[in-house]
């Protein structure tokens, strides 16, 4: 095995075991402001598949995502049954969300992907992967807003793409 798959193995082990690294990790980011710009990867195996590199340009941002039901704020504007529902499904993954939080705050970057670093009860945490287009040439990154368009790889699940052979295509049964 290759020392990739040892990180990479490591870190689930840790998540699995709830090791005492792991809670400690947790906790401090907890502490920390919901987005905080990273000085390394936490996981550098799943980073560098994603297309992270210790170059310049390329910076990594851990952010924080409540889980469960998206709340909807309380009803303005009276008390009629249309304004009564209290959860709203975002049509969105966590991990999507969390990238375009992300964007919104580094407006001059470009998201290039993003990846799960760990969870609580509360939170969900991620680090996402932004690129300085004037500081990295890729063609990818010429595309303004990639994550509020879906172009990143969580986003392209929330639009049916790319999930197997078939891509978005239905399989048909025979008869």
């Amino acid at each position: 095995m290759g020392a990739y798959k040892y990180i990479q193995d490591n870190l689930q082990k840790e998540y699995k075991e709830r090791d005492e690294i792991y809670r400690k990790r947790i906790f401090t980011w907890r502490t920390e402001p919901a987005m905080s710009r990273v000085e390394r990867p936490t996981n550098l195996a799943r980073a560098r598949k994603l297309g992270y590199k210790a170059k310049q340009g390329i910076i990594v941002v851990r952010t924080r995502i409540d889980k469960g039901r998206r709340r909807r704020r309380t009803p303005m504007g009276g008390r009629k049954p249309r304004h009564a529902y209290l959860y709203v499904q975002p049509q969105l993954s966590h991990q999507a969300i969390a990238e375009q939080r992300v964007n919104r705050i580094y407006k001059n970057m470009e998201v290039l992907n993003s990846y799960w670093v760990g969870e609580d009860g509360e939170y969900k945490f991620f680090e996402v992967i932004l690129a300085d287009p004037t500081k990295v040439d890729a063609t990818a990154l010429n595309r303004t807003g990639r994550s509020f368009r879906g172009l990143t790889s969580s986003g392209r699940k929330s639009r049916g793409l790319g999930r197997g052979r078939l891509g978005n295509r239905t399989q048909r049964v025979k008869d």
